[in-house]
């Protein structure tokens, strides 16, 4: 499986990560190389969009990601009506 399409531009690595290479890396092979489905980063951003993905959002937050979705999609409902 390819690397996540959101890898090269993802404000996690290149924003909370930078001085830290050795984390990045174990996270980028556990959530980005080959299946990124577990990334609630991916989750939120490829459900209801990249606008909705907290800054401080880490990959392995998946309750949390569920939690953000839910929520979203609630207010949209909501407004719908």
């Amino acid at each position: 499986m390819a690397d996540c399409e959101k890898l090269p531009t993802c404000p996690f690595f290149h924003d909370q990560l930078p001085d830290m290479p050795e984390i990045a890396d174990r996270l980028k092979a556990a959530y980005c190389r080959g299946d990124n489905s577990e990334c609630a980063r991916y989750m939120v951003a490829s459900t209801i969009g990249p606008s909705h993905v907290p800054a401080n959002l880490f990959p392995r937050h998946v309750s949390r990601a569920q939690k953000i979705i839910a929520r979203v999609r609630a207010s949209q409902t909501e407004q719908a009506r």
